[in-house]
């Protein structure tokens, strides 16, 4: 009996639920057909991901919104060929996480639950905008995570190092 009594204090795995994800906001500029640039172009592709996340009203649910910003410039030139702006949002269902590592795995797990979606997304529109299909490469949301902390902290830094006059 005593074991019965020990097992039911043990903790709850995390459990999470997608209970719906959506497009809040796109946008696609085919710069190179606007000017009429004509043959074989070889793309430099930047992909900058930013991401954010908030409480919704019902208790244990949150948004998170993952933000997409990729521009393809021509090597030769630099001109810039197409801009795609993408903000994806999931809407999660998250139960038997401590409180402290709530907000890495609201910005690390979420996200990663959610970027096929974003890669298929961005593949398509890329594609049916007259480009070859743009495949993203996986996205490290702990790395990325981690080098937000790094900016934070050394911004911080700064402006407490910073004298006021």
């Amino acid at each position: 009996m005593a074991e019965s009594n020990g097992a039911a204090q043990a903790p709850q795995p995390p459990k999470m639920n997608v209970l719906a994800q959506f497009i809040r906001d796109l946008s696609f500029e085919n710069i190179l057909s606007q000017k009429g640039v004509s043959g074989e172009v070889q793309p430099d592709v930047q992909v900058q991901v930013n991401l954010d996340a908030k409480k919704r009203t019902p208790e244990h649910q949150f948004e998170v919104v993952m933000k997409l910003k990729v521009e393809s410039k021509s090597k030769e030139s630099s001109e810039v060929l197409f801009i795609l702006e993408l903000d994806y949002v999931g809407v999660f269902h998250i139960e038997n996480v401590p409180e402290d590592q709530l907000h890495p795995f609201l910005l690390i797990e979420c996200p990663r639950m959610i970027f096929p979606f974003v890669r298929r997304i961005v593949s398509d529109v890329s594609r049916d905008g007259g480009f070859p299909p743009l495949n993203l490469e996986t996205i490290d949301f702990l790395a990325l995570y981690r080098a937000e902390l790094q900016r934070r902290a050394a911004a911080q830094q700064e402006a407490s190092s910073t004298p006021t006059q």
